[in-house]
């Protein structure tokens, strides 16, 4: 371990800082993980700045990865970063045993973290979350993440996080409900228990009246779908926000607002016609777009139509962001 489990939150608001970008899981043709395209992404991804990296989480596709490749991913992870940035891991189950042993495993690996949300499907109540939590978190020592998402069936309330902050080892909580209310009250709620993450950049403008200081973006894609290798317009606005320069991010954010548009129409766009499930395909698709590898997504997900492919072709032509041979000559 990085840290004793009685230091566990000092060393979370000592160290969790800047962007963490979350990374999905690519497939080969033959629906097995594409190792080589991971090793490629994470030199990417690490070439952009990003200070920390999440696998298998919702965009990593883990509810649809096997255990056995959860455990392989787990252990492949760690010689792929080689300590150049923090890394995390989804321990998300519906079976405690399951969790327990993902977090225990996490712990052997020298894992930083470990991200956790509620065992979905008999989930329904936010004291059975909050049970649920508080068995992994005496249960190991590794710091826990709490991951609020609607994607889980349940969305807890800012009362019920601050009561789980207070667990010794629950280290940070990513808000992710895309409600405005309650991701300021979370932070005003929890924020002094725990670092508190709203993987959204305008939280460091709404929340700036309200004394809210975002110290990590943790954690989302934008930033290998934003920038480039030569360009880093989103790592830089996130770490002059989370150091709190946003007269400086503020000059910086129309850089990123064309990308963020286009993004903001795709996302609402694909995750409209599934009734809010996290466009895993357009994402990937975009990635492959840039050079990364991505492959397809697994059921019961849904791929992008031709129609749709070729037209976030267009869109992502028009931000200069497509891979060098992906360019029209006409272009």
């Amino acid at each position: 371990m990085k840290y004793h489990r009685s230091d566990a939150k000092a060393w979370a608001r000592e160290t969790m800082v800047g962007q963490w970008t979350t990374m999905v899981t690519p497939f080969t043709a033959a629906d097995e993980v594409d190792e080589v395209g991971l090793a490629s992404n994470v030199e990417h991804v690490l070439g952009l700045g990003t200070r920390g990296m999440g696998f298998s989480w919702n965009m990593g596709e883990f509810w649809s990865l096997t255990q056995e490749e959860r455990l392989r991913l787990m252990a492949l992870v760690p010689r792929l970063v080689r300590g150049r940035a923090r890394i995390a891991f989804q321990v998300t189950d519906t079976c405690l045993k399951d969790v327990l042993a993902m977090a225990r495993r996490a712990e052997e690996l020298e894992y930083d973290l470990v991200i956790l949300a509620a065992p979905y499907l008999v989930t329904k109540t936010e004291e059975q979350v909050l049970d649920f939590v508080s068995r992994v978190a005496e249960a190991v020592d590794i710091g826990i993440a709490f991951y609020n998402s609607p994607q889980f069936g349940v969305v807890l309330s800012a009362k019920a996080l601050s009561k789980m902050a207070d667990l010794p080892t629950l280290v940070a909580i990513k808000e992710a409900s895309f409600n405005l209310q309650l991701n300021i009250d979370t932070h005003l709620a929890a924020g002094a228990k725990a670092v508190v993450s709203v993987p959204d950049e305008e939280i460091f403008f709404v929340g700036e009246p309200y004394g809210i200081h975002q110290q990590v973006m943790f954690a989302n894609t934008s930033d290998w779908r934003f920038d480039t290798e030569s360009s880093h317009h989103y790592v830089r606005f996130v770490d002059l926000a989370t150091r709190g320069d946003l007269e400086k991010a503020r000059a910086l954010y129309p850089k990123i607002w064309p990308v963020k548009e286009v993004s903001r129409r795709w996302w609402a766009r694909v995750a409209g016609r599934t009734a809010g499930s996290l466009p895993v395909q357009m994402v990937k698709q975009w990635g492959e777009f840039m050079g990364m590898a991505g492959g397809h997504v697994r059921p019961p997900l849904m791929p992008l139509t031709p129609v749709e492919k070729e037209e976030l072709r267009e869109d992502l032509g028009k931000l200069g962001l497509l891979k060098r041979e992906l360019v029209s000559p006409t272009a």
